[in-house]
């Protein structure tokens, strides 16, 4: 078989009509996910490895042993990083429907790797915090872009397993920190090291570019006209559902970012003290494995039970859980890791159910900045949420558990919302 020839068949079997009906998979789209799920493997390591490093790290350079500077400083961060994933989204998800999804994914993962990287050489805190910002780009950029590559190439019938695998390669990147953070300590005197190592993930950028194929979705998209991703969210019938997807994604995001994943584990490294240092990592460990199981759950139950049902039931779990959590437990436990676990699976299951329902909205042209406006647009909330843990912290004495606790209570808001969102259970994606 000639050269030509394989290149046709693999082109036909990455065709829309060949992956709509289901046809058998080959090698291109095994590679498109493997290479996906790297990416989104090593962004669960970005967003695992602050909450673990934060606080030795500003204890470092504020050439402080408390929390009353630190902790102001960590919303501050936070909310930097979460603001530098939005406008990554934004920018990436607009290159990728005008340049294509797979160049647009291999610049943003080489952005992250070495931003992150960077932080090594941070003096002061707002420099590791401009870093920051710079790696959240790439980070925010690459999720967007490896969503849409990859339910473009596979069958819509996987979709909901795809959902759970996205959402569960992020926290396997999450759980990797976690098991360093149990076996290493991370102190002000070794962080800047744990830094380094994430610049791994430039070699990713080049398999990206050397081997993966292009979407034919995306390329069958544009043939007929240029795409104007950004006029058409707002301008046409589709601002209700990017409006829409925007209060949705920004509701998971802001219960995680202002408590379970931005500061459960400082809220635990100030519960336990010096007293077990490796407790923060132990709690992470078990969020993570909860994480991963609550990431095949959410889109699971899209599928089964509907999404806009799926949604509400999850929004009601994350509230009970992290009420429990955060409002009653007090000594850290073996009940305590359980419920941190629970707490885990319930918040995170979300990202699964996102990449399953926000593809759903949007037709091919515009749909990796459609998806990458909502789920970043979530993240600027989640930047706010942020800031407002680290202006609770004033009124509960420095103390995160009730911080935290108030930050939980916007799952009500998504209990309400997702009744205004349209059911696309059993429905293709839109071309």
């Amino acid at each position: 078989m000639s050269d030509h020839t394989r290149k046709k068949d693999a082109q036909d079997l990455l065709s829309p009509a060949s992956i709509a009906g289901g046809n058998r998979l080959g090698g291109k789209q095994w590679t498109v996910l493997i290479a996906a799920m790297l990416g989104w493997m090593f962004d669960g390591v970005e967003m695992g490895l602050f909450p673990i490093v934060a606080r030795p790290a500003l204890q470092d350079l504020l050439h402080v042993t408390g929390d009353e500077q630190v902790g102001p400083w960590i919303a501050g961060l936070t909310a930097l990083f979460l603001l530098g994933a939005a406008a990554g989204g934004l920018l990436f998800g607009w290159l990728g429907d005008r340049l294509g999804r797979v160049s647009s994914m291999s610049i943003s993962i080489f952005a992250y790797s070495i931003f992150t990287g960077s932080c090594y050489f941070a003096q002061e805190p707002w420099q590791l915090g401009v870093l920051r910002f710079l790696a959240a780009l790439g980070m925010g950029g690459e999720w967007s872009l490896g969503v849409a590559l990859v339910v473009e190439c596979w069958p819509d019938k996987l979709r909901p397993l795809l959902a759970g695998v996205i959402g569960a390669a992020g926290n396997v990147g999450y759980l990797l920190i976690a098991v360093l953070a149990m076996n290493f300590r991370v102190s002000p005197d070794s962080w800047r090291w744990t830094m380094l190592a994430c610049t791994s993930p430039a070699v990713l950028a080049l398999f990206v570019i050397m081997f993966l194929p292009e979407s034919s979705r995306w390329k069958e998209s544009i043939k007929n006209e240029t795409a104007r991703p950004l006029r058409e969210l707002f301008s046409t019938r589709l601002i209700r559902p990017t409006l829409l997807g925007i209060v949705l994604s920004s509701v998971p995001l802001i219960g995680t970012w202002g408590a379970v994943t931005g500061f459960l584990p400082t809220c635990v490294d100030q519960l336990v003290g010096s007293s077990n240092p490796y407790a923060k990592g132990t709690v992470q460990f078990v969020v993570s494995i909860g994480a991963i199981v609550g990431c095949f759950l959410g889109p699971l139950m899209g599928a089964r039970i509907g999404r806009r049902s799926a949604y509400f039931g999850l929004c009601f779990f994350s509230l009970l859980i992290t009420g429990i959590l955060f409002r009653v437990l007090t000594e850290y436990n073996l009940i305590y890791l359980v419920m941190a676990g629970l707490a885990g699976c319930a918040t995170a299951s979300f990202y699964g159910w996102l990449p399953l329902y926000l593809p759903e909205l949007f037709p091919t042209r515009v749909r990796a900045t459609g998806q990458g406006i909502c789920y970043n647009s979530g993240r600027i909330f989640a930047a706010c949420g942020s800031l407002t843990t680290g202006g609770l912290l004033a009124l509960f004495n420095n103390r995160y558990a009730p911080a935290c606790a108030t930050i939980t209570l916007v799952y009500i808001l998504g209990m309400i919302a997702i009744w205004f969102a349209p059911e696309t259970k059993g429905k293709p994606l839109p071309e």
